[in-house]
């Protein structure tokens, strides 16, 4: 019973505001509603149409595009930032890298958004600095191109999470043993094996931190894209999140935007879980 009571407050807390909501928005997910009037029940049907709809398909895909950018660059640029201040992290040089890397997470997702937004822009700075080093070719409106417009995006959030992953990865490599790296040099081991054999190994659990947090900030992402590009051109940098305000607030189909939003939670929970397998610690 005294167990039960510690718990008690959190347990209401959660319940009251993850728990109840999920389960209203499963049973909305079986009506037929415009959140208004006289909701009729609808059964699997909205699940149907997220499932088969080219568009929902589509933006459900645009998705999993994004992880490949939120995900993969600021891993692997944290990795390779952690690896190269490692000996330097308790000089000013490393705390000013940090500080600096860390900065776009203190910077609201909206401010960042604009500011992007007028650098992809025509005469914005990427533009520029292209025709300065003579690519003009390469200038466009990147946020209103329907093959880049995507990638560009992925560019914003990947700014965005590169600090955060960064300083994951540095906070860990602190915990391995010096002496580690000061036996494989005496062994002849050069930096790549270090870093293969030592660094990697050790930094597995901050590792699946980072990939754990940039791929539910991509499937579940909404800020950005509605500053930068509102979803388009046409569907094109379109979201799950996104999609799911449209349809909901815009478009009066509470029933098919739950149904898209349990979706998607399913799909975050099938992507990290083998995440959370692979890289959790085992005894």
């Amino acid at each position: 019973m005294a167990a039960w009571l510690f718990v008690a407050p959190a347990f209401i807390a959660y319940a009251a505001f993850v728990l109840a909501p999920l389960c209203m928005s499963i049973y909305y997910s079986l009506l037929r509603w415009d959140g208004i009037g006289e909701a009729q029940f609808y059964g699997l049907s909205n699940y149907v149409t997220v499932l088969t709809d080219s568009d929902l398909l589509q933006i459900i895909g645009n998705a999993f595009q994004l992880v490949l950018y939120f995900t993969l660059i600021p891993v692997l640029l944290g990795l390779a930032v952690a690896a190269a201040i490692r000996s330097h992290m308790a000089g000013r040089f490393g705390t000013i890298t940090r500080t600096v890397l860390f900065l776009p997470q203190v910077i609201p997702l909206v401010a960042a958004g604009i500011a992007w937004s007028w650098m992809f822009a025509s005469t914005g700075l990427v533009n520029q600095t292209l025709k300065a080093i003579g690519l003009s070719s390469w200038a466009r409106g990147w946020l209103g191109d329907f093959v880049w417009a995507l990638p560009a995006v992925g560019v914003i959030g990947a700014w965005v999470l590169l600090g955060l992953c960064t300083m994951l990865l540095v906070t860990g490599i602190t915990k391995i043993d010096p002496s580690l790296y000061e036996a494989a040099r005496l062994d002849g081991a050069r930096p790549w094996h270090e870093f293969r054999y030592i660094t990697l190994p050790g930094l597995r659990q901050e590792i699946g931190v980072c990939i754990t947090v940039t791929v539910i900030a991509a499937l579940a992402s909404f800020d950005i894209v509605y500053i930068s590009t509102q979803g388009g051109p046409g569907i094109t940098t379109t979201v799950p999140g996104l999609e799911i305000y449209r349809l909901a607030f815009a478009h009066r189909q509470v029933g098919l935007a739950s149904a898209l939003a349990i979706v998607l939670m399913v799909l975050v929970l099938i992507s990290i879980a083998p995440v959370q397998w692979f890289t959790r610690d085992k005894k």
